[in-house]
């Protein structure tokens, strides 16, 4: 039997892929025993028991970025949180570490090298985090999602994805989905969304736009997010929602789509094949942008800087692309150079390599 140690979390971003690979694990061999390190402060506190994986704690330790008390801290501190992984990883028997970024990562990267475990690193950033450029020096494999990723001796296998996008079949869910948000099967539907709590940038420029959508002979799914006080309408053909639990449907109905460029978000987006149009968030080092390059050179997206985002920008930029099937249909074709639905595969396949040099 083998046993998993799956290190990262903080974030959605680490988190989802981290549970991709768990599930791809857990269906090939039901005996093995995956656990999961993280930290008590992120997401995964609450996401992984709810999965149904164990999850082991190691402390928070960031980085210290400038000189002050905690700078002075923390080599103590980061050698606490090596000596935590280290205990679980004789402990447990663990076989075979991976890592996904974040707090947790960095400490199991040091830990499995002591420990002489092997380790695999997946990057889903365009830009990595420093954990992970750490961990790959000394990693057994290297994956990441986006070509072009600054990452020493990495391969590009794409993201690890939801089993409900890798399985969609976007055709046969259509009229489900447009059931299920109340639009019409027929029409061509424009879905924008921001992610979970939404996009101010975005919800203020369709606010000046969506006539000029429906105008087009377009529809419009417009996920405004959870704060969002963005006013609905109430008009036909332009559906409102705070927040959407089944992004399959969404994705099922969608003609085009208008969005940040999370890695998750452009990896699921170019998985699908679907022209889309990307307002990276313009707060943080510029990963999202970076996330979506690949994606416009290939043809496959257009990228709009978020300070340029205006009700006129979506009349002079996104509707021309309304009204023209052939370029959308290029883009579409575009996508299958840039996306890929094997990305839990492939991380599996590394794992599988990683393990077999141990042995």
């Amino acid at each position: 039997m083998t046993t998993y140690l799956l290190a990262g979390g903080g974030t959605a971003g680490h988190v989802n892929p981290l549970l991709a690979v768990a599930d791809a694990l857990r269906a090939r061999e039901p005996d093995a025993e995956i656990l999961v390190l993280g930290t008590r402060e992120g997401l995964e506190a609450r996401l992984v028991p709810e999965r149904g994986y164990e999850l082991l704690f190691v402390d928070k330790v960031p980085f210290p970025r400038r000189p002050d008390r905690a700078a002075a801290a923390f080599p103590s501190r980061f050698r606490r949180a090596i000596a935590q992984v280290r205990a679980h990883i004789r402990d447990r028997g663990v076989d075979v570490v991976v890592g996904f970024g974040g707090y947790a990562s960095a400490p199991a990267y040091v830990a499995a090298r002591r420990e002489r475990v092997p380790f695999v690193v997946h990057e889903a950033n365009a830009r990595p985090g420093l954990a992970n450029v750490l961990g790959a020096r000394r990693a057994a494999a290297v994956g990441v999602a986006f070509d072009g990723t600054p990452l020493r001796r990495s391969r590009v296998v794409g993201m690890p994805l939801r089993r409900e996008i890798v399985d969609l079949d976007r055709a046969g869910l259509h009229d489900e989905a447009a059931a299920h948000f109340r639009l019409d099967p027929a029409r061509p539907t424009l879905l924008v969304f921001g992610g979970s709590l939404g996009a101010q940038r975005l919800n203020e420029a369709f606010a000046g736009a969506w006539k000029d959508v429906l105008d087009a002979g377009w529809q419009l799914l417009h996920v405004t997010g959870e704060r969002s006080e963005l006013p609905d309408p109430d008009v036909p053909g332009y559906a409102v929602r705070r927040y959407v639990d089944r992004m399959d449907l969404a994705f099922a109905l969608c003609d085009l789509i208008v969005a940040r460029a999370g890695a998750a978000t452009v990896s699921e987006i170019s998985a699908l094949g679907i022209p889309a149009v990307y307002v990276p968030y313009a707060v943080g080092n510029g990963e999202q942008a970076l996330n979506a390059a690949s994606a416009v050179r290939a043809g496959a997206a257009v990228l709009i800087p978020d300070g340029e985002l205006t009700a006129d920008r979506i009349r002079s930029e996104v509707l021309p692309l309304l009204a023209d099937p052939a370029r959308r249909d290029a883009m579409t074709q575009a996508a299958a150079s840039v996306g890929t639905r094997t990305g839990t595969d492939n991380v599996v396949g590394m794992i599988d390599e990683a393990l077999r040099s141990r042995r």
